[in-house]
């Protein structure tokens, strides 16, 4: 009762408490037997705000005692609470690894978004003299009155001093810059949308 914050509900009938106590019931009853591994599936689905924080938290705190497996499609659950994330697609196993690697793997994860002032061959150029720069896009944005340039590298690299030098060095301003931080939600789709392409070749070269 303790560890999942039941206390102060005790003496009360289940079927009189919110949804948010329901849940630590169901987690309380888990933990009875003191198991090393508990499983969880959708802990938090139609929970108000203030009761997916606390399921959260409460499931954080008994992953440092316990082997938490975690079931859910609600990703930002999952990038906020696990350690390790499996990725399955129709009962294949599509990606399994730290939510920061698949981040670094994920397609897209290695951009950096800027708004520059300057001739657009002059940026270019300058970006492209970057050696770890792979390729360079560059679109005028006429409401700021300079460009979008998108910038990808081969591997996680920060280029991010390199680059503000070399702009420096040609005199075209940066207004703005940004890493692209790819979500979970992002690595997800690309992951099994690549695992429906393959098998949809699969099935017609059947």
């Amino acid at each position: 009762l303790e560890e999942v914050g039941l206390k102060d509900v005790q003496n009360k009938l289940i079927r009189n408490l919110s949804r948010g106590y329901k849940q630590r019931v169901g987690i309380a009853g888990a933990l009875i037997g003191n198991p090393d591994v508990i499983i969880l599936d959708e802990p938090t689905v139609g929970l108000d705000p203030k009761q997916i924080t606390e399921i959260r938290d409460l499931i954080k705190k008994l992953g440092k005692s316990h082997t938490v497996i975690l079931s859910s499609h609600i990703l930002s659950e999952v990038s906020a609470v696990c350690d390790y994330v499996l990725i399955i697609s129709h009962g294949r196993l599509v990606a399994s690894d730290t939510p920061d690697n698949l981040s670094r793997l994920a397609e897209g994860s290695n951009t950096l978004n800027m708004l520059v002032k300057g001739e657009k061959e002059q940026i270019e150029t300058g970006m492209n003299s970057i050696d770890k720069v792979k390729e360079t896009e560059i679109v005028f944005n006429e409401e700021e009155g300079a460009w979008n340039v998108s910038v990808s590298t081969e591997e996680q690299e920060d280029i991010r001093e390199e680059v503000f030098l070399k702009m420096s060095e040609l005199h075209c301003p940066i207004l703005e810059m940004k890493s692209k931080k790819v979500s979970l939600e992002e690595i997800f789709l690309e992951l099994t949308e690549s695992e429906k392409n393959e098998e949809t070749n699969h099935d017609s070269s059947l």
